[in-house]
């Protein structure tokens, strides 16, 4: 079949399934109204509209002209935008004379953008991968370069963009093993998508043996390692974690679990009530993945008997009778991360792939995640390589490799130097991804 024929088959599927895209926007967006609009006590609050119902249009492309040459930088969510945060401060500072336009495609993931680079940055969500929504899109912004990040390979997006001469570049690449049996499911799709990008540049090795394997051609496939060790820590932020640790108690225990799921938060609170024995007067300070879930994880903490409050109601000192907070605010889990004795990281004992740990070893806090670590399988192991931290099977050995972090100081205090070591050595990602960009356009966009 030719690659025109692919991608006509390919887009009559994506237009037949737009409707059920917008009614999975709608479920989510009652979902989120939900959670919202129900305080953690079971009250009603003011009502507002659910983010996944604004600026519907965007996903289909009708955006707003942009008044000079663009560089375009897609991150789907939180996660990819924080990850991303290193190489879009570079990207202002080497290329200044250009807009940048960063794209997600949640509404968390549009707070996050707001909140780290308020109008440094241009922003919107990014057409959904369909013919004309691409192409419109890229009529309004004509980007100079698209730079997409880690796992997002969209056959229509990377078709148009080569099409019309603009270089596509896919940093901080990561496949997991399962992503890979996932994208073999449409071999010939994948191999002329990929055969469309200018620079793959994948995390690891490893990485770049999947992606070679999916069909991409080996000369445009650059190891750059990975972005999320470029993690930068202001003078600012380590003065806000040692201000907050004074006001949860230096002698009490803490320990975070950071990024839970769904089915994740009853495993820790089991561990909790272990762990109660041992250190009856522990904090545990939770911060589910998503922001809908605020306030159902506190009532699920409320109904299993924990003193719980809301760091969103309770910033400062925190009474020594709560037993637990949960972290109802985004973008405050790095200051929770220094502020804790140890950290769980959560999606890793539900099978969602786990999160970044990097955050926590950067500031020299101990981590601890569960079995299901693919969506960051060199890092996790690298971290085990350099004792930064433990893996467990099951949650019933949660409590356990918890307590013999914060019950031993200097077990504590070698894990914690061991992952602030092992980021430092592995820092350059942003300069290396910046060194190939720097070769598909020009510093000066009217040279």
């Amino acid at each position: 079949m030719s690659r025109s024929s692919l991608l006509r088959l390919y887009s009559a599927a994506f237009y037949a399934l737009v409707p059920f895209i917008l009614l999975r926007l709608f479920w989510r967006g009652i979902r989120a109204l939900v959670g919202e609009t129900r305080s953690a006590d079971g009250t009603r609050s003011g009502l507002r509209l659910p983010g996944y119902w604004r600026r519907i249009s965007e996903r289909f492309g009708h955006i707003g002209p942009i008044d000079r040459p663009v560089i375009w930088l897609h991150a789907v969510s939180v996660g990819e935008t924080q990850a991303a945060a290193p190489l879009v401060r570079a990207l202002l500072d080497r290329f200044p004379r250009y807009r940048l336009l960063v794209t997600t495609m949640t509404p968390t993931g549009s707070a996050t953008v707001r909140r780290l680079f308020d109008d440094e940055v241009a922003h919107c969500y990014v057409p959904y991968d369909l013919p004309s929504a691409v192409g419109r899109f890229l009529d309004r912004v004509q980007p100079a370069i698209a730079i997409v990040m880690e796992t997002e390979l969209w056959p229509n997006l990377f078709h148009l963009c080569r099409d019309r001469g603009i270089p596509v570049m896919v940093a901080n690449l990561r496949l997991s093993e399962r992503a890979v049996q996932r994208y073999l499911r449409f071999p010939r799709l994948m191999r002329a998508t990929l055969a469309q990008a200018t620079v793959l540049a994948p995390q690891t090795q490893a990485d770049a043996e999947r992606v070679r394997r999916l069909g991409a051609p080996g000369e445009i496939v650059h190891v750059t390692g990975s972005i999320k060790f470029d993690v930068n820590l202001s003078a600012s932020v380590r003065e806000a974690t040692e201000v907050l640790r004074g006001q949860w108690g230096r002698d009490r225990p803490v320990w975070l679990a950071a990024s839970t799921h769904e089915g994740e938060e009853e495993l820790v609170l089991a561990a909790r009530t272990q762990l109660t024995r041992r250190f009856p007067d522990h904090l545990l300070v939770i911060v589910p993945r998503h922001p809908e879930r605020f306030a159902p994880v506190a009532r699920l903490t409320k109904k299993s008997g924990c003193r719980t409050a809301l760091w969103s109601e309770r910033r400062g000192p925190i009474d020594a009778a709560v037993e637990v907070l949960i972290g109802d605010t985004m973008g405050e889990l790095q200051l929770f991360y220094g502020a804790a004795d140890v950290a769980f990281i959560g999606g890793s004992l539900v099978p969602t792939g786990g999160h970044n740990l990097l955050e926590a070893a950067a500031v020299g806090t101990p981590v601890v995640f569960g079995p299901h670590m693919h969506n960051f399988t060199e890092i996790a192991r690298l971290t085990l390589e350099r004792g930064a931290g433990v893996q467990v099977m099951n949650a019933t050995q949660l409590a356990p490799a918890i307590s013999d972090f914060m019950g031993n100081a200097n077990r504590r205090f070698n894990a914690g130097e061991a992952g602030k070591r092992m980021v430092a050595e592995n820092r350059g990602a942003v300069e290396r991804t910046l060194e190939l960009i720097g070769k598909l356009i020009p510093a000066d966009p009217h040279a």
